[in-house]
């Protein structure tokens, strides 16, 4: 019995052993194969190094009619349509078809955006040029084309034309919204008033605020808030334009269901208005009374001291139906349709100009607000620098706009206990235009 239970313990023992030793070889056999594939690896690894060195040794030092397959980031791209046919071929008419503006103005622009532009050289490629970058932009801005097409045409990736389009649009703001679209000075607000008064027969005022939409492609999220009051999906922003056309405030950009009056109370320009920001510290008279200066604004819009709007007219039964407005009310809702023509030519100007904003816009909804106020200041520096325009942009615009028909916002419901003073304001007008007609 004793014997039994001694041959049982060296059997376990045996056994123990056998089961270690057959466990600890096949843990130095996967550690043996674990090193031999790294080293594997490693020598692929460095052997792939080596054949990518030779061949930009190759690429670089000789010029051979085999095509090296390189990597898509070694590749140096296609440069001889720019330097070649625009750099030295484009005429002035061709500046102004493709990047909408002149060859003076362009280098002017590449000029302003230089500091922040500017890339440098890589060990595997050279930096785009600035002047580049910003033709690419501006044609993605003018023309409204698909990226896969300016980057075959400019000979850069896809996704480095777009980044050149978002880089630009984010400079342009950052470095020129200061000094082209920025509250106006004393002179400004008198230049605008005069031009007001003499070209659109409209005293005392400096700017027109009007709306404008964008189409979108469908967003993934909220699509709904998107729908505008025409029925298709856009983002809608605020611009005020003064006398010469110019823009001095935009606010960008804002679901199209959303009531542009929303817009205007939560903006920058309400609160500049407000304080006055629009009038010369000497109040102005007008029609004998001080009277800060005014802008003219959409009936979407609240009646206010500084933003005067027209009489709503009620809506008729029928069309023989007199109009409840009266005589002089009718001569001064002319009068301001007038006046509001400066926004709606500067809003052509500027679709014409970038008809991004005029097709659909394919842009994410995170860099379409960037992008619109860049259009704005590029529009400013045109016209400051007195760059033509060609009619043809409109009839583009018109074009695009006879299938998609021009949203019309509710007339905003303002409250009479809130607008006393206003209403007052707006009969000084209309005193006015009575007296001009004696």
């Amino acid at each position: 019995m004793e014997h039994e239970e001694q041959l049982r313990s060296s059997l376990f023992l045996l056994t123990y052993v056998l089961l270690k030793r057959r466990r600890d070889v096949s843990s130095a056999e996967s550690q043996r194969r674990t090193e031999v594939q790294r080293r594997i690896r490693q020598r692929q690894y460095f052997l792939q190094r080596q054949r990518r060195m030779l061949m930009m040794m190759m690429a670089g030092g000789i010029r051979s009619s085999l095509r090296l397959r390189t990597r898509p980031w070694s590749t140096t791209p296609r440069t001889d349509w720019w330097e070649r046919v625009v750099m030295t071929e484009f005429q002035p008419t061709d500046w102004l078809d493709k990047f909408r503006m002149s060859r003076e103005t362009f280098f002017y622009l590449c000029d302003k955006l230089r500091p922040r532009l500017t890339r440098q050289d890589t060990t595997f490629r050279m930096a785009l040029p600035v002047e580049k970058r910003v033709a690419v932009s501006l044609w993605r801005l003018a023309t409204n084309v698909e990226y896969r097409i300016i980057s075959s045409l400019f000979g850069v990736g896809k996704s480095t034309a777009c980044k050149c389009v978002r880089d630009v649009c984010h400079s342009i703001v950052a470095l020129l919204s200061s000094e082209y679209m920025h509250i106006p000075s004393e002179q400004e607000l008198e230049e605008s008033a005069q031009i007001f008064l003499s070209e659109r027969a409209f005293p005392h005022c400096v700017a027109a605020v009007a709306t404008l939409h964008t189409s979108i492609m469908t967003p993934s999220q909220n699509t709904s808030d998107y729908a505008n009051p025409a029925g298709w999906l856009s983002v809608l922003s605020q611009v005020a334009v003064s006398g010469r056309g110019h823009f001095w405030d935009v606010c960008a950009s804002f679901p199209g269901g959303t009531d542009p009056a929303e817009i205007l109370q939560n903006s920058s320009l309400w609160a500049t208005a407000e304080e006055g920001g629009f009038s010369p510290s000497s109040t102005p008279t007008f029609m004998g009374t001080p009277l800060k200066y005014i802008m003219v604004g959409e009936l979407c819009y609240p009646l206010r001291t500084w933003l005067i709007t027209a009489f709503r007219e009620p809506k008729r039964r029928r069309r023989s139906q007199a109009s409840p407005l009266s005589y002089s009310q009718r001569r001064f809702n002319q009068h301001i349709r007038r006046a509001l023509r400066v926004s709606e030519e500067a809003l052509l100007k500027l679709r014409g100009r970038w008809q991004c904003l005029s097709k659909r816009n394919d842009c994410g909804l995170d860099v379409l607000p960037t992008m619109v106020l860049a259009c704005c200041i590029l529009h400013n520096i045109c016209e400051t620098h007195q760059d033509t325009f060609k009619n043809e942009w409109k009839d583009e615009v018109a074009e695009i706009e006879y299938p998609q028909p021009r949203p019309q916002h509710k007339p905003h419901p303002s409250a009479p206990d809130q607008c006393t003073e206003a209403e007052e304001t707006r009969m000084l007008f209309c005193d006015y235009f009575e007296q001009q007609e004696q």
